[in-house]
């Protein structure tokens, strides 16, 4: 029913309202006249509630104002009806009902304030509570940089105090003999402070920059260069080729390829068949029957809508007479159910009777269920469908499952060489990644009769490139759905969203279906719902092409370093990649380790520079937690915890620089091929950077060396002692006067993308330590599951 409107319309009722309202703010109503009825008394003992109101007319607004309820806030039209908000009791609320006036909404309860309030003060009280402790202030980073297009300076500062919001931070530096200043942005995520930033474009790069904070404390550093000392952009050699890329390339055009290399270099070059195949580039035929409602019955064929499931003939029909029994009917390819009716002829099968009787008497050729779950309580209509799987794909993409290869390269392929793994597209739609895998394998075998550096890589070396994870998803994001980012399993049940409408919207996120920081554990950053973009599985693992990544890490022990290539943004991360709804990340790596994963990515962030000057920016380097989002369930993280493989994560494609509207330009999934082809040769040049770090992995055999400072002596009052290694390494210590072994803590960071922690002794202590460097060199050959005592010892006396 259309509500009818009063006092000429909606001028005339929030004229009268709005009149009103004022009136009672400013008391110039006075009393109600006698002939009304007394304002209803407030009972004190009940719950308010602010809510809000639909009123149909003047007479009703009148009615609230005279039982002494205020309004709360403005007036409202909203589809022709008249809204305002109050706080009023239940009682109340039930006598303006009288009057025709309705709840149209609960807006707050009273307790919901309160708690509100309580969570405020709280804050606050945090907030204050850290304001008043004395601050520290710390400069995380101060670096410039010049990409393809400007020069920028970019600063990370980090306060004791910066999670609370009044905190705030101002950088100063002198460009040109000028003064410029600017704000920091305070950057956290779920409920973290991380620190604050800018980024900048300079005329002149600054030789240093001071941070003040609004609290008092001020730091200043210099400013060094991000990724220094490139090289300019151009082949590392005269004779060295590369650019073997023409156009995006399809699965069947990739494993061609694959064929070819491995057909044309059987010396260099051997193809590793993974052993669980995909589910195929394959769907059962489908077709919803009578509309999206409680009518509609989902129909799909038993076998594969290749293997004939296509064009299979589904028809309701009225029989046309009264008192009709629900029937079917097979003939060869065709399925006709005729509906029943009763004595008067009008139909009376529910979707319900329908979805039983197919199931019931042409189960051998087809499933049905009601539409998502529904009851299928509505009667069913006539209607007829073709089933089609919806599948574009030419004729010579096949249907059946899919093996995933792998390209392995080495002179040397026995196990013996230091192995790196180099995998992309488990997201379908990232048509640049398999490009990269290609174009790096292609320079790899081609360079290698006559490129020094190349033949020492593969010599050295026992490489593994998987161009493509995801078969299945990559054939359907190229001939059905652009953006299909997971695979193409369909795990959602008759109850759930399986009919055709939602063919778009199934598979596995597959880098959210690994055992490590799982959903199902609680981490979060994926999904349990069969139709998400992020959805994690059923269980960990349960794709076969996830339980390929783990077959490969298994069967291949060597390996020790991997890159897991996505796309977009131009990020390069490691692990930890998730973290808990308490934002309790995976463990952190030591300090060593961390201080490893840093130095090897200035090497290939460097790399990816030389081609034409893209930059991964700062901010967008570091741990995946520091820089995205959490990943519950990746497989980088996989690699590093399960198999101590250190991975890290190119998302290639980043932002590129518009100086003429001064901001930053994404460049999507699937940017233009001119774009794409050159974001695939910065980080094929990315992934040999890779390499070369694994090499040199491979030769160090040096042990490192550790010292700490300050020194064992006497000092009068605690001290904070700080540890210095003549390379990244993990220490391992104890402060017991016990024998440090791998079981003793490892030196950790002592904060969000800060340095390494410092132990603070308060008292008369012996610290024993000692290092370990990536490559399992131990400082001094100490054996910590032996007997021996030639660590390091220090006795640090507090008077």
């Amino acid at each position: 029913m259309k509500r009818k409107k009063h006092w000429g319309g909606k001028f005339g009722i929030l004229s009268v309202i709005a009149v009103l309202f004022v009136s009672v703010l400013f008391g110039s109503l006075g009393s109600p006249t006698s002939a009304e009825p007394e304002p209803a008394e407030r009972i004190v003992e009940e719950e308010l509630l602010h809510v809000q109101l639909e009123v149909p007319n003047a007479d009703a607004a009148m009615k609230i104002m005279e039982m002494g309820i205020e309004f709360d806030h403005g007036i409202h039209e909203h589809d022709g009806v008249y809204e305002v908000e109050v706080t009023a009791t239940p009682s109340e609320l039930r006598q303006l009902e009288t009057y025709g006036i309705e709840v149209h909404e609960v807006l707050m309860t009273e307790k919901q304030w309160n708690e509100r309030i309580a969570e405020m003060n709280a804050v606050l009280e945090r907030n204050e509570s850290a304001i008043l402790s004395e601050e520290r202030l710390q400069i995380l980073r101060a670096n410039h940089y010049t990409n393809q297009s400007a020069s920028f300076l970019y600063v990370e500062a980090k306060s004791s105090v910066g999670a609370s919001s009044s905190t705030a931070l101002t950088a100063t530096w002198t460009e040109n003999g000028v003064e410029k200043s600017a704000t920091l942005a305070r950057r956290s995520d779920y409920g973290e402070y991380l620190y604050h930033w800018f980024e900048l474009p300079v005329e002149e790069i600054p030789t240093s920059v001071t941070i003040t904070s609004n609290q008092g404390a001020t730091a200043t550093s210099p400013v060094e260069e991000w990724l220094g000392g490139v090289p300019k952009p151009g082949k590392p050699n005269p004779h060295y080729v590369s650019d073997f890329i023409d156009s995006y390339m399809t699965p069947t055009q990739i494993n061609e390829r694959i064929d070819q290399l491995a057909a044309e270099f059987p010396d260099l070059m051997e193809v590793i068949q993974m052993p669980y195949k995909t589910n195929g580039y394959r769907r059962h035929a489908q077709a919803t029957m009578g509309g999206f409602t409680n009518t509609a019955v989902v129909v799909s064929s038993i076998v594969w809508g290749h293997e004939g499931g296509n064009g299979m003939e589904v028809e309701f029909v009225n029989p046309g007479g009264a008192n009709s029994p629900l029937t079917v009917s097979v003939d060869e390819n065709k399925i006709t159910v005729s509906l029943a009716t009763n004595a008067a002829g009008a139909l009376t099968s529910t979707a319900r009777d329908v979805v039983n009787a197919l199931n019931n008497q042409a189960g051998d050729l087809v499933s049905a269920n009601t539409y998502r779950g529904n009851t299928g309580g509505g009667i069913a209509q006539v209607w007829s469908s073709t089933l089609t799987d919806g599948l574009n794909g030419p004729e010579y993409v096949s249907r059946e499952p899919a093996t995933v290869k792998a390209i392995r390269i080495g002179k040397k392929k026995d196990g013996s060489k230091p192995g790196v793994l180099g995998y992309a597209q488990e997201h379908a739609r990232e048509w640049v990644t398999p490009l990269v895998v290609m174009e790096t394998a292609e320079r790899l075998l081609r360079n290698y009769a006559h490129d020094a550096e190349t033949k020492k890589l593969v010599n050295s070396l026992d490489i593994f490139l998987i161009p493509m994870v995801n078969p299945d998803g990559a054939n359907y994001s190229f001939y059905d759905y652009n953006m299909q980012r997971r695979n193409m399993t369909n795990h959602c049940g008759p109850d759930g969203a399986n009919d055709f409408g939602a063919r778009s919207a199934w598979g596995v996120d597959l880098n959210r279906n690994h055992s490590v920081g799982s959903i199902h554990d609680g981490f979060i950053g994926a999904s349990l719902s069969c139709t998400s973009d992020t959805y994690a599985g059923p269980e960990p693992t349960s794709e076969p092409e996830s339980r390929n990544i783990v077959w490969l890490a298994d069967q291949y022990e060597n390996i020790n370093f991997g890159m897991n290539i996505h796309s977009h943004g131009g990020y390069f991360m490691w692990s930890p990649g998730a973290y808990d709804a308490n934002r309790e990340t995976l463990p952190r790596p030591s300090a060593g380790e961390e201080a490893f994963y840093w130095g090897a990515s200035e090497h290939i962030l460097n790399r990816i520079q030389e081609h034409r000057g893209t930059v991964i920016q700062p901010t967008r380097t570091g741990p995946i937690p520091d820089v995205l989002y959490s990943a519950a369930g990746n497989s980088a993280d996989y690699l590093w915890y399960e198999k101590g493989i250190y991975t890290w994560n190119f998302e290639v494609g980043a932002p590129l620089w518009n100086p003429a509207t001064n901001r930053w330009v994404s460049v999507g999934f699937q940017p233009p091929f001119e774009e794409g082809h050159e974001e695939a040769l910065e980080f094929a040049n990315g992934l040999i950077g890779l390499f070369e770090v694994a090499y040199q992995h491979g030769k160090d055999k040096q042990p490192p060396r550790s010292t700490i400072n300050p020194g064992k002596g006497t000092y009068k009052g605690p001290v904070e002692v700080s540890f210095e290694t003549s390379e990244p390494a993990t220490i391992y210590y104890t402060i017991d006067g016990s024998r440090p072994t791998f079981e003793s803590p490892k030196l950790g960071l002592s904060g969000t993308r800060e340095p390494a922690e410092k132990l603070l002794i308060n008292e008369t202590t012996t610290i024993n330590w000692f290092s370990v460097d990536p490559a399992g060199n131990v400082e001094k050959n100490y054996n910590p599951s032996g007997n021996g005592n030639n660590f390091n010892s220090a006795k640090i006396t507090i008077k």
